[in-house]
Parts: C-alpha cells; structure tokens; sequence
C-alpha cells in the first residue's frame, strides 16, 4: 500500500500513465540483493538491473526493516522528523524505478546521473506535496535546506559514485532553488515546468539547470 501511494503520488503530479506497478518488483531479500549487485555498498534501498538483447530485469530491493518502520510510522498519515529519513529512502527506490521504467517503455536510455538527479528533485516535489496535504506550516526554502544542504554522502562513497551523488545534489539543488519562494502549493506553471523537465534527456537538463 506505501509503496503503491508513492507512485500514485509522482505518477499523477507528473502525469506519468506506465502499466507496471512498483509492489510487484520488490524484494525485501538481502542475500539476493547482495548476489544481484556483487560487490555493491550494503543500503537499505537498491534498484536492480539487468540488461541484455534489448531486455531488462528489474528488481527494487527495499529492506525489510525500512519497510516494517514505514509500517509503523506512515508518512502519508503525518510526515515527520521521526520518519523523514525512511521516507526519502524508500521514495528514492520508487522514483529510480518509477524514471527507468517509464523511459524503457519509449526504449530511451537513461544515466545513473540522470537517474539519481531526478530522484533528488522528486523528493523535493513529493515532500512539499505531502507536507501540504497534511496542512504542515513550512517552505520551500527549508525543504530545500533539509534536502539538498543538511544531509551528509555516505563516507563508504568514493570515485565515479561519489561525483555522481555530488554531482545530482549539486544541479538538482539548483534546479529546485526556482521554487524556494513558493509557500503554498505547486501552482500550475511551476507544475508545467517540473513536467517538462522530468521529460528531458541528460544532457537537455544539465543544459537547461545551467541556463538559468
């Protein structure tokens, strides 16, 4: 049912029509997660794939603990600092899949860096939209501080991986600094332009995150 509520969430802001649904590509196994992704840092949250002949298998690994924790605190009841950390953890999972599946079924590739950019500006979306659904004072602008300034790479990070993460942090920031002035919610032109972006290629929304 959570998991199902995140993608109904995105899906709908960004008026996305895909035909999978993410509860029938998780797995809460660890030992298979760990086999899937040999070699591959332990987190309580992994999309897996698999790609050959023009085919993919996909898999979201999500552990049974986040879940259990989400169970017992649901966000979507009151979204809080006891359960924010969860939250963004298990909604990154639901928009890596949510990104790769939609764009596999126009057979358009994506990057691990376009990937993880997207996933950072659906948090700060999915955030807002719920802290307002549930009539919580606040702004964009501390969202923004909470997400893209407070929290800390994880420290087992090195090399590619860790410009990756720096480097999706660093543009989605920016990215999402055009809707810091915003105190109610999503009006329909910011709604329009996060849209528009969520369709772009790559290199459309590196050049378009450096343009403004």
């Amino acid at each position: 049912m959570l998991l199902g509520n995140l993608q109904t969430l995105i899906s709908e802001f960004y008026a996305l029509e895909l035909p999978y649904r993410v509860d029938d590509f998780v797995t809460t196994d660890a030992y298979l997660a760990r086999v899937l992704d040999s070699g591959g840092r332990h987190v309580d949250e992994k999309l897996l794939i698999a790609e050959a002949d023009g085919e993919a298998e996909v898999s979201l690994y999500l552990a049974q603990e986040l879940l259990e924790r989400l169970e017992r605190n649901d966000p979507f009841n009151r979204l809080d600092g006891g359960n924010l950390g969860d939250f963004w953890t298990a909604f990154e999972g639901v928009s890596h899949f949510i990104y790769y599946a939609w764009n596999a079924q126009r057979e358009q590739a994506v990057t691990l860096l376009e990937m993880e950019l997207q996933a950072e500006v659906d948090k700060f979306v999915a955030t807002a939209l719920l802290m307002l659904r549930q009539g919580q004072r606040g702004d964009a602008r501390g969202l923004h501080r909470w997400l893209f300034e407070l929290p800390k790479l994880d420290a087992r990070l090195d090399g590619d991986e860790l410009d990756r993460y720096r480097r999706a942090n660093r543009y989605a920031a920016k990215y999402c600094q055009r809707f810091m002035a915003a105190r109610g919610p999503f009006d329909e032109p910011q709604q329009s332009e996060l849209r528009r972006f969520y369709r772009l290629s790559h290199a459309s929304k590196i050049e378009h995150i450096e343009g403004q």
